[in-house]
Order: C-alpha cells, then sequence, then structure tokens
C-alpha cells in the first residue's frame, strides 16, 4: 500500500481533500488526521473489518480499546443508548475539546472498537480538520493514535509516517497538534465518575462540573480488557530509553555521560549541548510543556540518542497529564 499524503489549510482545509479522506474512510480504509491533541489513526467505528484494520495497521493487542470521534454533542447524544446528566454537564463545559467520556456501549459501534466489552469511549475534537472530515464522514470514526502500538504518539504528519508509512491509505496533513498529549478519559459507567487517563483538563476541572471523581484504583493486567485506552504500564515510549530523575540526580549524571543521550529540563537549566548530550529545555509551563514533550522525545529519537534523561516534573494536577506519559514510557 502506498500512503498518500494530503496537506490542507488547519484553519480552511481545502473541501476537496476532506471529501477524498471521507471516501476512503466510509470504503473501509484508514485515514491518519490531525486532532488537537495528537493525530489519530482513523476508520469507521460502525464496521468491524474497517475498525479491525486499525489494529492491524499498528500492531495493538485486541484488549486495548478505541475512542470513537463524532462531530460534535448531539451526534453523541444520539448514539449513546444512556445519556446521563453528567454526561450532558461535561460535553457543554468542554467538548468540543480534549476529553473523552466512557458511556454504555451502543449495538452499532463495533464490539473490537470497546475491547469486547459493554461501555464505548466517545470524544467531540475541536481541530477545523478533524470536526470538517468528521462532518463529511456522518458516521463515528475510530482513532486511536497513529503510531505503532506502544510507540511515542505523533503530533505532526511526519511523525506519522516515520511509523505507518506503507500501512495506511492516507495522511491528511494539517500542521502540528496544538495540545500534545493525549485527551483526559472519564468513565461515567462507574459512580463516582473515574478519572481513567489524565490530560490537558485536570481533575480538579472535571469535579467543578460533576462532584467528586475518583482515581483509578488499580493497574490493569497485561492482556486484559479495559475501558479506555493508555493504562499498559508501558506506552508513549520512544525508542530510547528515558530514565526520569529529580534535578540534582540528572545533573549529577551529566559528567559520566559517554554515548548520545538527551536530556528533556523543565525549564532552561543551562545544560551546555556537546557530542555526546542533546537537549531540550521545555516550558516549565505545564500547558506548553506537555504541547511540546513528544515532538522533543521524537526529535531526540532522529538525533540517535541511545538514552534520554528526563527531569521529573512538578507535583500538582496540572502536570498530571505530562507525570503520567513520562511514568509509562520510562517504564522497563
Amino acid at each position: 500500500m502506498k500512503t498518500e499524503r494530503i496537506i490542507v489549510d488547519p484553519d480552511a482545509p481545502d473541501p476537496r481533500a476532506i471529501a477524498r479522506c471521507a471516501e476512503v474512510l466510509l470504503r473501509g480504509g484508514l485515514v491518519a488526521f490531525a486532532t488537537e491533541t495528537v493525530y489519530g489513526l482513523g476508520a469507521l467505528a460502525d464496521d468491524e473489518r474497517a475498525a479491525r484494520s486499525i489494529f492491524a495497521a499498528k500492531g495493538r493487542p485486541s484488549h486495548n480499546p478505541l475512542i470513537s470521534h463524532l462531530a460534535d454533542t448531539a451526534a453523541a447524544r444520539a448514539l449513546a443508548p444512556v445519556w446521563s446528566a453528567e454526561a450532558d454537564a461535561l460535553a457543554a463545559a468542554f467538548w468540543p475539546g480534549p476529553l473523552t467520556i466512557v458511556v454504555p456501549k451502543a449495538p452499532s459501534i463495533a464490539p473490537v472498537v470497546c475491547a469486547g466489552l459493554e461501555a464505548m469511549s466517545l470524544r467531540v475534537p475541536a481541530h477545523t480538520v478533524a470536526q470538517a472530515l468528521l462532518r463529511a464522514v456522518g458516521r463515528p470514526v475510530a482513532a486511536p493514535s497513529a503510531n505503532r502500538s506502544n510507540q511515542l504518539s505523533p503530533t505532526t504528519a511526519d511523525h506519522v509516517l516515520q511509523q505507518l508509512d506503507g500501512r495506511i491509505d492516507v495522511v491528511l496533513d494539517a500542521g502540528p497538534c496544538s495540545v500534545g498529549l493525549e485527551s483526559t478519559v472519564i468513565d461515567l459507567c462507574s459512580s463516582p465518575p473515574t478519572l481513567l487517563r489524565p490530560g490537558r483538563i485536570t481533575a480538579d476541572e472535571l469535579s467543578r462540573v460533576v462532584g467528586p471523581v475518583a482515581a483509578r484504583s488499580a493497574v490493569v493486567a497485561h492482556g486484559v480488557a479495559r475501558a479506555s485506552p493508555g493504562l499498559d504500564a508501558k506506552h508513549y515510549a520512544p525508542y530510547a530509553r528515558l530514565e526520569v530523575l529529580s534535578w540534582p540526580e540528572l545533573r549529577a549524571r551529566l559528567s559520566a555521560v559517554t554515548t548520545k543521550t538527551g536530556v528533556v529540563t523543565v525549564g532552561d537549566r543551562g545544560v551546555s549541548p556537546s557530542e555526546s548530550l542533546v537537549v531540550r529545555a521545555l516550558s516549565s509551563d505545564p500547558a506548553e510543556y506537555g504541547a511540546a514533550l513528544y515532538e522533543a522525545l521524537h526529535a531526540l529519537d532522529d538525533r540517535g540518542c541511545q538514552w534520554i534523561l528526563c527531569e521529573r516534573v512538578p507535583d500538582g494536577g496540572a502536570w498530571d497529564a505530562a507525570r503520567d506519559r513520562l511514568s509509562r514510557a520510562s517504564a522497563k
């Protein structure tokens, strides 16, 4: 398969490009497209064969479910067999945007999309290109991150092609993603609602809308179906071996570096690059840090780093998403 790359204006995509990608999806093909979080790998969520092709392209295990994307809240409400007052409140507060809501499964959604469970994950993305594509398709589109399973999520079309070129039909290139980390996932099938994956929208923000929000209580065993993507112990990992350290620990390691090593800091720590050190100083603002993290890790992989030493991010809810991704990326 030859992967076609279609470049569009992220703010005003060419309707012909959108129609071309919608046609590919409607015939059961695979289209990678930009959302505000990361690039998603889309296929029809109500077509079992099409949805299974996502798992084949990514090498994704069947116990790991997919998020179904819709153009607006009305479409989500019409799809869901149960749509609670909590779902309405969250949708009103955060959709379109980087929030995924887990609700009871609709009969029309392919079982493989939900890992065989009776719950489904829904999101209405805010990106103009994603919105245009979803409206043109008119059906739910399952779209996990457009990368090989457990590898770094893509925030540009180049990242997608590095991992999936020749495995998918089209990449709809709308430039870099603005949020840069995957969506927050909240499970409304539990009481109280449970935060399954942290993201740009924090637990505090969710609780102000729906009341107390529980934290996920345990790691899901390998091979067991789960209600949300992104719960594997190791996930979002670069090819380089990544280690998370406090700043004093990281600084102490610098003098002993002998192989090509990437260094990621929170703010500018004054680390000088060298033949052995490739340095990326990211913002001390959590939103800006999250938007740049995957791009930095991709760049360090591209530079041939064998190790990445990453400064531990600060405590606090605004840093939960970055802390979660780094914890999974550094897992052995």
